[in-house]
């Protein structure tokens, strides 16, 4: 008979006898993982309780059991922290043969095992327990290698060593301990020259330090470790470039700034104390805790980072080139539809595509508590915002109310291209563009758009229509075949939403048909991922040209300025 590793998750109660007990099966919340017992963090108690079964029938689950399996991997996270999960594997294969869950004399329901009524006959030996073990690390290591991979985690070292150690006593893990021991290879050894390759390349940060050359590079993911050059500005406007790990605390940078100040003529007695704020363009102030990390990707568009003392918040204004802007001729109007397009695209896709899975459900559930910051996912994020200013920009700065309609028609056509290459990220990104008040309400140049165009926008407009939950949106998406980079905002606001709608926790319970909902969520982006998108390899100057255009796209993000341009270009009435 074949058996099939299958985690049952019970309610629990404290048990006088000095156990826990399960009070009640939840056959459909059924699980792959190992044996877990974690207090609750409201009174201590044990939340849930994982434990090794060995089942005959699978007709007992909902879903496949590959699927259950990446739902744990992918959702985890939200309830059990890496360093506890991996914490948990170690304990579980170290367990001699006849201990935990399953163990021989234990009772249905007594104990610390807690077994499950009528299963205690099916319990699995030494051996398949470890293999079991071994199979859910395998998983959980191939989910997460690139991040495993960049923080030179020392779990699969840690199970390889115990592994050996136990085949004496079991040589049918043999096959399992080769390779857990490549796996420590990969994730220690063979990407150590590569990582030290990484960590030689220091790199702007995404458009708050602008260098051509850079920008004309593919995009990598980003990670924490990774030393990135940024400037901090002081009251007065000057600035002091810093270099600094990625993950950097608040209160890192700032020493790295007062380091920078103490050889400054300009500012010889530095005070006592130092604080880190982000302005907007608009003025807008945040200011960061001592302990906030990886504070440079969750910048505005247009937010620049500034020191000062307490005492000078107040004083603190915009930099001056982000609220005076010279109205002028676009450079949009030399370049052809086609090419903005595919690089619009193609810049697109590298960004979607150095985001990791799990950085979806950080971004929703954790915040700034996650072991892992979705850096990556909040670029895609920022891009977006800073395509829909884009397009008011460059129309709100043309004084000429011909070349204002020519830049319609070409933003129109570009929303048009990106739509045909199933980039709906840059599709609705112009749209929401177009859309801007401050553009829509110009009266006279939307009545010079010739009624091809006009019409065209309109449908294009009804795909951005909210109603009946965005129902335009998805039909287009479902009807689209991968590879395609979705509207990341609508994802984040589906996940969101699950998240406040339902509850993670049912008393001491994890309520697995959310994990199920989120992770089928976050399986989507492995869908629109799953094939490669095809890029423009042209090189010629006028090629270099948009795309370095494309990928520093400079953008006022400041509506009430927005509006102020928009009301010189068509005065109100009366």
């Amino acid at each position: 008979m074949t058996r099939i590793i299958v985690l049952h998750l019970y309610e629990i109660h404290a048990n006088p006898g000095g156990g826990f007990a399960a009070s009640r099966r939840r056959a459909s919340l059924s699980r792959v993982v190992p044996f877990f017992r974690e207090p609750s963090p409201e009174g201590g108690q044990p939340r849930e309780v994982f434990s090794f079964v060995f089942c005959p029938n699978l007709m007992i689950l909902s879903v496949p059991l590959e699927t259950l399996l990446d739902d744990f991997m992918l959702t985890h996270p939200i309830f059990l922290t890496a360093d506890a999960f991996q914490q948990v594997l170690l304990q579980q294969f170290c367990l001699p043969a006849g201990e935990g869950p399953g163990a021989e004399g234990e009772e249905p329901g007594e104990g610390g095992g807690g077994q499950p009524y009528g299963v205690a006959e099916l319990a699995p030996d030494g051996v398949s327990r470890k293999r079991a073990v071994l199979s859910v690390a395998f998983r959980y290591l191939d989910t997460y290698r690139e991040l495993l991979q960049e923080e030179g985690d020392k779990f699969p070292k840690e199970l390889y060593v115990c592994a050996l150690q136990e085949l004496s006593r079991h040589p049918d893990l043999v096959d399992d301990v080769v390779k857990l021991e490549r796996w420590t290879q990969i994730l220690n050894c063979s990407c150590s020259e590569e990582k030290e390759s990484r960590r030689k390349q220091v790199r702007p940060l995404f458009r708050h330090f602008r260098r051509i050359d850079a920008c004309l590079q593919p995009r990598e993911a980003f990670r924490g470790s990774d030393e990135i050059f940024c400037r901090v500005y002081t009251p007065d406007h000057s600035y002091v470039t810093i270099r600094s790990r990625l993950s950097c605390r608040v209160d890192d940078i700032l020493a790295l700034v007062r380091e920078k100040l103490q050889y400054s003529d300009e500012r010889p007695l530095l005070p006592s104390k130092l604080i880190l704020v982000a302005v907007t363009s608009a003025g807008e102030k945040a200011v960061f805790r001592p302990s906030d990390e990886a504070v440079f990707t969750t910048l505005g568009v247009n937010t620049h980072l500034f020191t000062c003392q307490p005492s000078e918040l107040d004083s603190l204004l915009p930099l001056p080139e982000e609220i005076h802007w010279t109205p002028g001729d676009s450079k949009l109007h030399d370049m052809s539809a086609e090419e903005v397009a595919n690089q619009l695209v193609a810049f697109d896709w590298e960004l979607f595509s150095c985001v990791h899975e799990v950085e979806f459900v950080c971004y929703v559930f954790h915040g700034e508590q996650s072991r892992w910051r979705p850096l990556n996912l909040e670029l895609v994020l920022q891009r977006c915002s800073e395509v829909q200013h884009w397009v008011a920009t460059e129309t709100l700065q043309c004084h000429s109310l011909p070349k204002r309609v020519q830049l319609l028609r070409k933003f129109i056509k570009i929303a048009a291209l990106c739509k045909q290459q199933q980039d709906l990220l840059s599709f609705l990104a112009v749209l929401l563009g177009l859309d801007n008040p401050a553009l829509s309400r110009l009266r006279l140049t939307w009545e010079g758009l010739p009624g091809k165009f006009r019409k065209q926008f309109q449908q294009f407009e009804s795909i951005t229509d909210p109603s009946r939950n965005h129902k335009s949106y998805r039909d287009l998406i479902t009807s689209l075949m991968p590879p395609l980079i979705p509207f990341t905002p609508l994802l984040l606001k589906d996940l969101t939403f699950l998240h406040e709608s339902c509850k993670t926790f049912h008393g001491q319970l994890v309520n697995f048909d959310k994990m199920h909902k989120v992770a089928d969520m976050v399986r989507s982006i492995r869908r629109y991922r799953s094939g490669q998108l095809v890029m423009d390899t042209e090189t010629s100057p006028s090629h270099l040209q948009t795309k370095a255009y494309v990928r520093q796209l400079h953008v006022i993000d400041n509506q009430n300025l927005l509006f102020d341009l928009s009301c010189k270009l068509e005065p109100r009435d009366g």
